[in-house]
Parts: structure tokens; sequence; C-alpha cells
């Protein structure tokens, strides 16, 4: 399916949509037994074929004839229209009582002539669109001939640049030097999108010195077809081996030529561009060099991680390109757009270049090509039109960057094309993540139906899996689970997406729309507010798609804005809607939203809805309802039932106080954030039992409403085999309440999940033990486990033989007074033959443990303590915890204790801890922590804060980069009157009597400092000491009246003051961008008056804030 190489129109699978419909068996008993109807029908599907046989030569022509890119716009609006009234059509014969011949009789005869015209309509206009296509010249081709680049070779220019690849290109050229596996083959596959540099690279590597001298028979070889030609390339490698030319053409003749060419001698091959994954091609062309040879290697370049996973060998990885960093891709733009001989002050082209270089967003064929653009070029506006121009603005011939982006859109299957043209609507930099885009596309259609026992779901896994290896997508750096497009990518997605995709946050008024947009996205500012995309949608009837990102309900464009009952009269044709986090009325939603009966996804999550109107049942279409964050959302529509084909739901964080009756008829769902359970049998817990697909992750609150074990039992929890997470919670108990402990216990038992569980929460369990499933071996997959609230636990349950478990978290257990050796170990020994408990843990919290007094140690040598893998260990609201800790965690990293003020323990031996918090009166020795390998460190207290600056002094720490010291007051100074060299963060707290190093030594490490209600002898700070201070923070420091030496802080970018009563005069750097001021009188009315005595010296900075309120800033808005 997604993983094949078929190339193919934009439009294709759009028409392959429509010719579905054609045969949906709903629509032709519609149109059976009327003559008309049939003709209607074959002509239309006659009109489709035509068209369709001539859209790879137009998807071809349209970048160069602006005739045939119009004639597709046409072609595609049509095509929109049409799917819409076969979609109509559709829905009206799925939710019609009467049977279809008399609904048929009266939709042709009285009633619904109106659609039969509209059909008639949208036929005539695909007639003479087809009937255009002779005119514009366009005819049939294959596939295989819309895209082609020019065979690359092995030679290296001047401009063939290589900056930031020395570690890959030394890598590489080890490998080929590598003979650690004589007599094999060795591929090495060069993976990365297109315009990385991956055949740049494999040109140095190839003309590298060593290799020349190691290889003596070298070919260098240009694939670049979708289908991989194995006697053509293989002819191509015999005649660059042997220097003459291989006439036959016949595969086997022409590997055994090369076969004898080969023999005995080490060769280099080097295949660029390969874009086929079929093993068995692949697999063919290899046999003449392992057939005989001493072992060679071969080098592929591809822009594919499925082709390097298929050709690699089994000794080799795939070596993957990943983007420049800005100083590596300015160097590349400077080269080329620059003679480094020449010597001039460029230093203001420097300042645009610099910005030019940003747009390139670390790919070298982009900075590669405008530094040549602007090569030769020394007037400023130049370089500014380049600045302010999109890459695509530039001619083909001038600018490598679109074919070679192009081609991989081009090599592209039909129906990924108009996956990834819909991610045009996302702004550019949004992270997104995969399945709620999958959501997106399958309402739009976008899904082809899976030919297997597969689910819509995983047919849009597979796209997704498929655009990430090949390079459209990338995996976001600051989010795990989140993925971006590169700049440029979104660019191709934009060109593309053409008139049918608006972003309006890209426009400034509706007057710029098309009205063939069939997809908006919004994202309203104070320049564009909601009027104006409400303005923009009475022009656009036939908007399919509106999506909203990144709302704040207190900006201005919201006020007043309160009922989109309008906007959806309007917008009849909507399959997607998403107001997340925009509307503020209770009664967002009226009747009419039942009017949208093409609707397959609504989004309203954190809004303030209350209600939801009972007409939401009539959307038979809707797939998708998310209502996560809806905090005064107390009540679903109790006729929810009716949404045969929803698949997710989302009402995570909702106040919804029970699950409406009869939930056990939404056959489809795959998604269920939660379910509480209700007090009657139509709305409890049994419901779930007849929803067998449910997936990813599930919640199952109010428990408490489950009577006895029976009703447990027929949730049927063990057979959703589907599910990750599982949460299972009772609400707080009553005091007045009397539980059964026994009837709890059953109940919790026959919940029991799967045993492939990945994650499990149980949360205000009312019985006094754990029933035994809970913590049990066999659950060999559970990764996380959160227990909470379990007041009536007297004993926790054994979780030590959990194989798998890395996450562990214990709140709540107000009757726990010990945890002995039963929380290792089953049966509490300390048998050797069993595994050493927690084998896998990495983090470990206990939490709210109010009685909690002993932590028994676990009797065994180090080779086999518990927590060997143990990285973090919190401990926090423990009063009457004492006594010792585990005494040996050699892997731990990060330590925390918080509020346990009766713990009076050594610290644990953990030999390269990085990280310790200690937080409150508690007497937790520190002496014999390793203070060398400590990077982050937080005390409170005068023992504590004494401690440490003992062990500065001492061990002189030379790792210590965060350093939070808290509730002083004795008179101290740092440890030899000056900071830890390593130290990058410093945070002061309610420490009176700190003094201050001296202010002749420079602090070149700190970049943020943080002092509150400290450091009371101060009246103002010396600065300079710190050169390199990026953030500064300074609160309740009553005795501070002026800041002047701030301005000599150059690196300085953010300034916080807060409670500094006394504080009049500041003076700023150059470097500042941002000032927030709060209840600070004196310096906040100053500025507020903009005072000349203070404004003038910062009114440089681009935002400041005084109370929270932004201050109007004419000279840098």
């Amino acid at each position: 399916m997604a993983a094949s190489l078929v190339g193919g129109a934009f439009l294709s699978s759009f028409i392959n949509v429509l010719f579905d419909r054609l045969s949906d068996p709903a629509i032709i008993n519609m149109m059976r037994g009327k003559k008309v109807d049939q003709k209607l029908l074959q002509r239309l599907k006659t009109i489709l074929n035509v068209v369709e046989a001539v859209l790879n030569d137009a998807e071809k022509k349209q970048i160069t004839d602006p005739a045939v890119k119009r004639w597709l716009e046409d072609l595609q609006d049509a095509v929109y229209d049409a799917d819409d009234l076969l979609d109509e059509v559709a829905t009206k014969a799925a939710t019609q009582k009467d049977p279809p011949g008399n609904f048929l009789s009266r939709f042709l005869n009285l009633q619904d002539r109106e659609m039969v015209t509209r059909i008639e309509q949208i036929i005539a206009r695909l007639d003479d669109i087809a009937k255009h296509k002779d005119i514009l010249g366009l005819e049939k081709i294959s596939v295989k001939n819309m895209s082609r680049r020019l065979p690359s070779t092995s030679l290296v220019k001047k401009s063939d640049i290589i900056v930031g690849r020395d570690k890959e290109r030394d890598t590489i050229v080890k490998l080929l030097l590598d003979d650690a596996y004589v007599g094999e083959l060795s591929v090495i596959p060069i993976v990365g999108m297109g315009g990385i540099g991956k055949t740049t690279l494999a040109k140095l590597v190839y003309n590298d010195d060593n290799v020349q001298k190691k290889f003596k028979v070298k070919a260098w070889v240009c694939d670049g077809e979708e289908q991989f030609d194995v006697l053509k390339v293989t002819k191509a490698v015999r005649e660059k081996t042997c220097s003459t030319p291989c006439n036959s053409n016949d595969l086997d003749t022409a590997q055994n030529h090369l076969k004898n060419a080969l023999a005995g001698k080490n060769f280099l091959v080097v295949v660029d561009d390969v874009w086929s994954s079929n093993r068995e091609a692949w697999e063919s062309f290899l046999n003449p060099f392992e057939c005989g040879s001493e072992g060679g290697k071969v080098l592929v370049t591809t822009r594919l991680d499925k082709v390097a996973s298929v050709v690699k060998t089994k000794h080799n990885q795939a070596q993957n390109l990943s983007l420049l960093d800005e100083e590596q891709c300015w160097s590349v733009f400077a080269n080329r757009a620059w003679d480094h001989a020449e010597s001039r002050d460029r230093s203001i082209l420097e300042e645009i270049g610099r910005k030019i270089v940003g747009k390139c967003k670390g790919l070298p064929l982009a900075a590669q090509t405008l530094g040549g653009l602007l090569r030769g070029k020394d007037n400023e506006k130049d370089w500014n039109d380049v600045l302010n121009s999109e890459i695509w603005d530039f001619l083909e011939e001038d600018s490598g960057i679109l074919p070679a982006l192009r081609i991989s859109y081009f090599h592209l299957p039909s129906h990924l094309k108009r996956c990834f043209v819909y991610c045009s609507l996302y702004p550019k930099d949004c992270e997104f993540v995969r399945d709620e885009l999958i959501l997106l596309w399958m309402a739009e259609g976008l899904l082809q139906q899976p030919k297997s026992e597969n689910i819509l779901e995983e047919v849009g896994y597979e796209y997704f899996d498929d655009l990430v290896s090949r390079s459209f997508f990338q995996h976001s750096n600051s989010k795990e689970d989140c993925f971006v497009m590169h700049d440029l990518m979104h660019d191709l997605a934009t060109f593309y997406g053409g008139k049918f995709f608006s972003r309006t946050f890209e426009l400034k008024s509706a007057a710029k729309y098309d009205n063939k947009a069939r997809h908006l996205s919004f994202l309203p500012d104070d320049y564009y507010p909601i009027s104006e995309i409400l303005k923009a949608c009475g022009s656009l009837k036939h908007v399919r798609s509106l999506l909203g990102y990144s709302f704040s309900t207190e900006d201005e464009f919201s006020v007043g804005i309160n009922d989109p009952y309008h906007l959806l009269k309007q917008l009849k044709y909507l399959r997607v809607l998403a107001f997340d986090g925009f509307f503020n009325d209770e009664n967002l939603l009226r009747d009419s939203i039942g009017e949208l009966i093409h609707l397959r996804y609504l989004d309203l999550s954190e809004t303030s809805v209350m209600t939801l109107p009972e007409s939401l049942g009539n959307l038979y279409n809707l797939q998708t309802l998310k209502l996560r964050r809806c905090e005064k959302l107390k009540k679903l529509p109790t006729n929810i039932q009716n949404l045969v084909n929803l698949r997710h739901l989302d009402i995570e964080g909702t106040e919804v106080e029970e699950m409406p009756k009869g939930m056990s008829k939404l056959q489809d769902l795959h998604f269920l954030s939660d379910y509480i359970v209700g007090k009657h049998e139509e709305n409890g817990v049994g419901e779930l039992g007849e929803l067998p697909h449910l997936r990813r992750s599930l919640c199952i609150d109010k428990l408490e409403n489950v009577k006895n074990s029976g009703e447990a039992s027929n949730a049927r929890v063990a057979e959703k085999t589907l599910l990750n997470e599982l949460c299972l919670w009772w609400s707080s108990i009553e005091e007045s309440e009397v539980c059964d402990s026994q009837t709890e216990k059953d109940v919790l038992d026959k919940l029991h999940p799967h045993k492939n569980l990945k994650e499990l929460i149980i949360g205000g369990y009312r019985g006094t033990m754990f029933p035994d499933w809970v913590g049990h071996s066999s659950y060999h997959n559970m990764t996380a486990l959160w227990l909470g609230g379990c007041k009536n636990c007297w004993v926790l349950p054994s979780l030590g033989q959990l194989p798998s478990l890395m996450e562990l978290t214990l709140s709540g257990f107000d009757m726990v007074k010990k945890i002995g050796a039963e929380f290792y170990k089953p049966d509490g020994t300390h048998h050797h033959h069993q595994e050493t408990p927690f084998p896998s843990l990495k983090s470990l919290e206990f939490h709210k443990m109010g009685c909690w007094e002993e932590w028994e140690s676990f009797k065994c040598g180090d080779d086999d303590a518990p927590f060997p893998q143990l990285e973090v260990l919190r401990i926090s609201d423990c009063p009457k915890l004492r006594g010792d800790l585990p005494a040996f965690l050699p892997s731990l990293k990060t330590l925390h204790i918080d509020k346990c003020s009766q713990l009076g323990c050594d610290m644990p031996r953990a030999p390269i801890i990085h990280e310790l918090i200690i937080v409150g009166k508690q007497e937790a020795r520190i002496r014999e922590l390793p203070l060398s390998m400590l990077e982050r460190l937080a005390v409170n207290g005068e023992q504590q804060v004494e401690y440490v600056f003992d062990a500065i002094t001492r061990s002189q720490p030379t790792s210590l980069k965060d350093l939070t010291i808290s509730n002083y007051s004795s008179a101290i100074s740092f440890p030899g009157d000056s900071f830890p060299p390593s130290l990058r963060e410093l945070h002061i707290n309610d420490c009176k009597n700190v003094e201050f190093p001296m202010q002749h030594q420079q602090h070149h490490s700190l970049q943020r400092l943080l002092i509150s209600n400290s450091c009371d002898s101060l009246t103002s700070f010396a600065f300079p000491a710190f050169p390199n201070l990026i953030y500064l923070e300074i609160q309740r420091c009553g005795n501070l009246t002026c800041l002047e030496e701030v301005s000599e802080l150059q690196s300085l970018r953010e300034l916080s003051i807060q409670m500094c009563s006394k504080l009049h005069s500041i003076r700023l750097p150059a470097s500042l961008r941002e000032l927030r001021i709060r209840e600070c009188p004196l310096l906040g009315e100053g500025i507020q008056k903009k005072d000349p005595h203070i404004w003038a010296s910062i009114s440089h900075v681009p935002k400041i804030y005084v109370d929270g309120k932004r201050i109007r800033n004419e000279s840098t808005s």
C-alpha cells in the first residue's frame, strides 16, 4: 500500500474516491431502475476516466504552463463539488428510514429534483473541462516520465562545498578502509532529505586520497529511476570498471562479464539516487559482486529509509545526514556568495545574509543556492529582495532547491501527495502528533479503505511512517512524540496546495481568499481578527476544513464573538471543524450543528461549552469528537449512541458526571478516553463489554458505582488486548461511607487487564489489600505503574518482580507504616534463586505517606541489590519516615527529598549522582555524596547550606552547573570568595546575609541568576562580574535602590524585577529583549509615564511589561 513507490498525479487518488463512491451499493440502489440515472452515472465515470488518463502529463506541465495549472484547478474544484454531492446522496441513503425505492421515487420526481439538477450541472462542468485537454495538448504519459534529474557524476567541483560533514565523511571513509570482513560484500547507505548533501558527501568520499589508493577498481553510476533496472545499472557498472561498452542486453551475459572483471580485486561502486525498495531486484544486482570477488564496498545514496533498510548489509548501519546548524549553514552560504580573497567591509550584507540563512533551516542546498544567487552582488537592495522573497519565487533555472524537493514530491504515490499537501494548513514550525493528524486525514477521506484486516487508523500509520521515511516529516527536537515539517517542505506543500488551502494568518484581508478554497486554518491576532475570518467564510460556502491553532481567550479579538451560529449556517460542507481553545460561550453549539451532515471531525477542546445540543446525534458521519479539558461540560447528549460511525471520543478533563445510556451501540469506537460509570445498568460498567475495539488508553472512573464482581466481569477488560494504558479510578471516599473490603478486592480482581499492558494507574481504591494480579510477574511488558489515594490499604502490593517496570509512583497510602520485604518479592523472602527485585526500575517516587515510618532494607550484597537501574528517587510529604534509605544505588542520578522532617539518615552510596534536592528541615546527611559529580544541587536550611559550602571548600566541584540555596539567616560567604567555575545558574532564596563574591573576579560561566528576599546588605549590584549573564531575576530585595551597572551586561536578554519597593533607577544594555517589572512602585510609575530619566535608557527594549501589562513602545513596534 503506502510502502510502494508508484508515483501518480495528486488528483488521481481523489478521482478514485469518486469511482469508489459510484460503486457504493447505497448510491447504486438509489439510482437503480431509472435509465436516465444509469446514463448519468456512466457518463460521469467516462468523463472521469478521460481526465484521469492525462493527469500525469498535466501535473508535470503545470509548473511551466499557467493554462494547464488553471485547467487542473478547475478540474479539482469540480471534483470537490462532485464528491460533496455524492457524499450527500450516500448520507441520505444511509439515514433515510423509507425503503430505497420509495425514497428514490421522491428523489427523482418531486422533492429532490434539485439534486438531480446538481448532478447534471457537475457532469456538464466536467465534460467541458475534459474537452479542453486536447486544446492544451495533454496526453497520457507514464509515471516514470513525470520527473527526471540530471545524472550525477563523481567529479568534485570547487562549488561542492562540504561544511559540517567531517564526522560523517571520516566515518564512511573508515568503513570503506576497514578490512574486518574480508571476502564479504559491504553495502553502506547514505540517507537524508533532498538537498541535504548526500551526493556531495559521496563524491568527497569517493575521491578521498586513501580511498583512491585502496580501490583500484571504482565505478560511479546514477540511478534516479522509480523502478530499479538491474540490467541497465549492471551494464553501467560494467562499462565503468572495464572502460569498454557493454553491448549485450542479456542480464546473464552482462553480469558474468562484470563478475570476471571484478574477480580477485578490491572494488568500490557508488550507486547514487536510489528510489526502489525492491529487494529482489537489488539482490539480483549484487550477484556479480558476491560471486568470486575478494569482497568490495558499495555506497548507496537515497532519500528513503526503506531503501536503506533493504540495501544495507548486516555489519553496516545507514548513515543518516542531519541538517546543518546555523553557523555551518552560514559558512556554506558565505563561501558561495563571496570570494574570500577580497578584503572589504561586508558587515551590513552579513547581517542580512545571516537572516537569509535562517530561512534555509539547515539545508545545505538552500544555503548554497541562495549564496550563488547573490554572488557578485554588493547592493543591499538585492540582498533584501532575496530575504523578503519566498524561495519559490525564484526562477527554476536560478534555483536548484525547487527541482530538488519537487523530485521527492513527484515520487510520492498519489494518496500520499494529498496527505502531505493537507499539512500545509499547519503554521510553519508547528509541532504535530501522528495520531491527531491521522484523524484529520481520515475525516477528509484521504485514507484508502483497508484491503485486509487492518483498520483505517493503521492505514494512516503506514502513510505517516512512509512520509517520515521520505523526510517529509521530521522528529521534533523538543518533544518526543511530536513531528515538524522543514520550512522548505512546508513551502512545497503550500505550493501544491495552491488556491484550495488557505492560512488566514498569512493574509491580511478577506478579499485575498480565492473562492476555490476548501481548507482554512486560522490563527487570529490583533492584525487579523476573527471578524475577517467570518467575512471570508461568507463567500466560501464550500469550505471543508476550518482549523484553529493556539488561541488566547484574553486577547481582544475574542471579545463579542460568542456565537458561531451564523458561521455554521453558511458552511454546510464542513468535514473538519476545530474550535480548540477559542470560544468562551458556554452554549457554543446550537441545534444547527445537526445540519452539518458531512461533518466527520469536531474539536471543541478547552472551550467553555457547558452543554451539547441533542442534534449532535444527527451527525451520522461523525468519526471524531474531541472535548478534552472542557471543564464546564457535565453531560453528553443522551442520543450520542446514534453516532454509529464514531471512532474517537475524547472527554478527558471534563466534568461529565456519568455516561449516557447505550454506549455499547457505538461498535466502531476505537478510542474512548474515559468511561464514567453510571448507577444504572444502561450506563454501567458492563456497557464497556460490548466495545471490543478500544485501543491506546482508557480510564474507567467512578468505580464505586460497581456493586459487585459480576458487574465488573461484564466489562470484559481483560479482552481489550489493544489497550496499552489503563486507569482504574474510584472517587474520593466519604468519611461516612462504609466499604466492604472483600467486595472492593473482588471488583478490582475482575477488572484485571490483559498481560501485555504497558501502563497502569489505580487511584482511590477502597480495599485494604490488592488482588494478586497487581504486581504479578506475568505482566512482563508493564513499564509504568501509579498507585495513589488508596487510603484503606495497610500493605503495599509486591511489585519487585515486574521485569520491565521502569516508573513507579506510590502516593496517598495513609495506613502504610512499613515497607518491608514483601514489597520486593511475593513471599517476603530473600531467596537468592529469585530475580533481583525491580531489575528495570528507573524512577521511584513516594508522596503523601503520612504514617510511613520505616523502609526496611533488602538483605543482599551489592551484586544482587534491588534497584540496579534506578536513576531517580523522589520522597515528599512523608513526615514520619526515619531510618535508612536503600544503601547502594549504583545508577542513581537524581535524589529529591522534600518535607520529610524526621529523616536523618546518611544518603545512599550513589557514585554517579548528578542532582540532589533537599527541601525542608530534615537532617539527611550529605557529607559522603560525591559532590564532584553533582550538576544540580538545591539545599534548604542552615545545616544543609553549611554542609554544601564546606563541601565546596574541600572538593572544589568542577561539574556543578545549577545551585539553589534557601532559608539561611546567618552571615555566610561563598567559599573562596567565588563561585564554582562550572556554575551556570544560581538561585538564592531567603538568605538575608549571604555575601556576594568580590566583584573583581570574572565569572564567565554564569548565565542565569535569580535572587529572592536575599542579600539585604546590597543597595546595588556590580554586575560586570558576570559578562555572559543571559537571564536575571530579582525579587523582594527591599534595600535595592538602583541597577545602573546592568547596562554593562552585554549578553543579557531577559530581566525580571519584582517587589523592590525602593528601586527607582535603572539602565539597560542594548542586548536586552524583554523587561518585566512587578510591584516596584517607583520604577513602575516612571516607566508607565515614560519619565525621560528612565525611558531614555530602556526604550530600545522590544517587550516591556509593568504589573502584567505590556507598555506600548513605538520605537520597537
